[in-house]
């Protein structure tokens, strides 16, 4: 009788440690699947006043502090039926089919890299006017973003 008292002693706390280590690792798992996604915030966007009355560029930040990477794959606004993505090598502009936005990591479209170019203007855009965009991502779906007109020669700090 005293071996199965001790056996069951001993028994009871290692199937107790299993089972909080089962818990654990559920846990665990469950933690790493929520961060094996995209998590994306947009910041930074502003809209110079174009020079021309039916063109445009567009430049902003994907920041992503998800565990998946996600691509922006097209962008759309209510300004423009003819928005292209574009990256820059050198001097040459070449259009982009999608741009990658890194896991733990961020797209930054700027002036003289990856912009946004925006053609066939329903309207020039005003300073102070705010222009409505949807960015387009393979795997977070739309993003809606109100972007300022800044002036022509505008450049963010930082």
């Amino acid at each position: 009788m005293r071996k199965t008292t001790t056996a069951t002693a001993v028994t009871l706390p290692l199937l107790l440690a299993g089972g909080m280590l089962l818990v654990t690792g559920c846990q665990s798992e469950k933690n790493a699947l929520a961060s094996d996604k995209p998590e994306l915030s947009v910041s930074g966007a502003y809209l110079p006043q174009p020079a021309m009355p039916d063109m445009a560029a567009a430049y902003l930040t994907v920041k992503n502090t998800g565990g998946k990477a996600d691509q922006l794959t097209s962008v759309t606004s209510p300004l423009s039926g003819d928005i292209t993505m574009h990256t820059t090598e050198g001097s040459q502009m070449k259009h982009a089919a999608e741009l990658d936005v890194p896991a733990k990591g961020e797209l930054k479209l700027t002036r003289g890299g990856t912009h946004l170019m925006l053609g066939k203007l329903g309207h020039k855009p005003k300073v102070g006017e705010k222009i409505e965009f949807t960015l387009h991502f393979a795997t977070s779906g739309a993003v809606k973003v109100r972007v300022p007109v800044e002036s022509t020669t505008f450049r963010p700090q930082g």
